[in-house]
């Protein structure tokens, strides 16, 4: 799954409609399980993940193997996978660390179209503040960093750069995963808004000193400035 984008929509829930729908769904479910407790409940799967994890996906994987046809191999797939993202929930906020940190790198060297992969590790590598310098004993290396941006959909490609062919990244390559991870602020709108002033409230004109008035019930008033100030 793929974290939405902005302005990507998907179809809410709506009770009434889909509601009905769900408890058929649910009713028959339980049925068939209450046909199948005993041997549910004497059920033994062999897991593809241990200790605490294969106890809390044991059940779901008994039921799968009752039910048959792609429901076992598709059950350890997710238990497998589902597995390695919840262990892996602490690097997400590295992985996403690393799209921003690319997008940095493209517009140190100019925002180019593309940009060979030892560009990219050199300014990566560079960063003092950066964790990339102590991914290994030589820091990010490109294989690793092909590795962190699989899970985005981004991949290397030979590219043909004025000095010749080498391996890198086309920017565009990034688009969607920075736009769905780590979106950059809207542009602010030029200029600063600022709340009108009540006309009841006399303004300085600036450069004399004195103040407009536009409602006679307001008298006019001059402000003083001390000698030898304007």
């Amino acid at each position: 799954m793929r974290r939405r984008a902005p302005g990507e929509q998907v179809a809410p829930y709506r009770h009434r409609r889909d509601g009905p729908a769900l408890r058929t769904l649910a009713q028959r479910l339980a049925g068939w399980l209450r046909a199948n407790l005993t041997a549910l409940e004497a059920a033994e799967p062999p897991m593809p993940v241990e200790d605490r994890a294969a106890d809390t996906w044991e059940p779901l994987v008994a039921v799968a193997d009752l039910a048959g046809g792609t429901w076992p191999t598709r059950a350890r797939q997710a238990v497998t996978v589902l597995t390695a993202e919840a262990d892996d929930a602490g690097n997400v906020s590295h992985r996403v660390r690393l799209l921003a940190d690319i997008r940095t790198a493209f517009a140190t060297l100019g925002n180019p179209p593309a940009a060979p992969t030892a560009d990219l590790l050199a300014a990566l590598n560079g960063d003092p503040e950066a964790p990339w310098a102590d991914s290994g004993p030589n820091g990010l290396t490109g294989k690793k960093l092909g590795d962190l941006l699989r899970e985005f959909g981004v991949k290397s490609e030979t590219i043909r750069f004025p000095v010749g062919q080498a391996k890198g990244y086309n920017r565009t390559a990034f688009t969607d995963a920075w736009q769905r991870y780590c979106p950059t602020p809207e542009t602010p709108s030029t200029g600063v808004s600022v709340p009108p002033v009540p006309t009841s409230i006399p303004q300085v004109i600036l450069g004399t000193g004195h103040v407009p008035v536009t409602d006679r019930s307001v008298p006019r008033r001059t402000l003083t400035t001390a000698p030898g100030t304007r």
